[in-house]
């Protein structure tokens, strides 16, 4: 089980076609905030390589903030990809009643001083797969911008693919910054950590049923 979990919930039926033709400006507001938060997530996690590298600890306070900005960010970029027309927090606490929930896990006792002192290394296969998952991510997303103005709904056949490649891309953002050290697995059902609605944090990544994936 994949201590970062990622669960997204059907929507199908009933799509809002007003908001997902306008999707990219609506979601403006929420990706001016990501790149923010996303900026300064990356100075915490230089300060946190540091820490670990000569520690082997990450500082609670940085995991917290890194941990946020990975819910904000996945909840984000699910509403833009579509998942869903709810409109997202701005902010990276949990929100277990939104369409989209990210299971982070306490932070380790101890950290692996050589994997986190060579994680840019070890980051270049998780980019080269994070590529191939974005291309899949675009073409679905496209065809289901589509799908969603001709008949209001997102078939399952392309919310499965989205929902994976956002699935790797939230435990990819997680692997970067520290959080986990293992790799992301590439596939949705590889991860077997889908939390239902309300069941987030470590209870979610610890005791999580499997959704099937198309």
């Amino acid at each position: 089980m994949y201590p970062i979990s990622y669960a997204a919930d059907p929507i199908l039926e009933g799509r809002n076609r007003l908001t997902s033709f306008f999707r990219i400006i609506v979601a403006i507001p929420w990706l001016i905030v990501a790149a923010v938060y996303q900026w300064v997530a990356e100075i915490v996690a230089i300060i946190a390589w540091f820490a670990i590298v000569f520690t082997g600890k990450y500082p609670d306070g940085l995991y917290n903030f890194n941990a946020g900005y990975v819910r904000m960010y996945s909840r984000t970029y699910s509403f833009l990809h579509l998942l869903n027309d709810e409109w997202p927090p701005f902010g990276g606490e949990e929100a277990p009643d939104y369409p989209v929930r990210i299971g982070v896990p306490a932070p380790l006792d101890r950290y692996d001083r050589l994997k986190t002192g060579f994680r840019f290394i070890l980051l270049i296969p998780v980019a080269i797969l994070a590529f191939l998952w974005y291309i899949v991510l675009y073409v679905c997303s496209i065809i289901a911008w589509f799908a969603i103005l001709f008949t209001g709904k997102l078939p399952e056949g392309l919310f499965n693919p989205i929902r994976s490649g956002l699935a790797y891309w939230t435990r990819a953002s997680a692997y970067g910054l520290l959080i986990t050290e293992d790799f992301p697995p590439f596939s949705y059902e590889e991860a077997s950590a889908v939390p239902p609605a309300g069941q987030i944090g470590s209870e979610a990544a610890s005791s999580t049923p499997e959704n099937p994936e198309g």
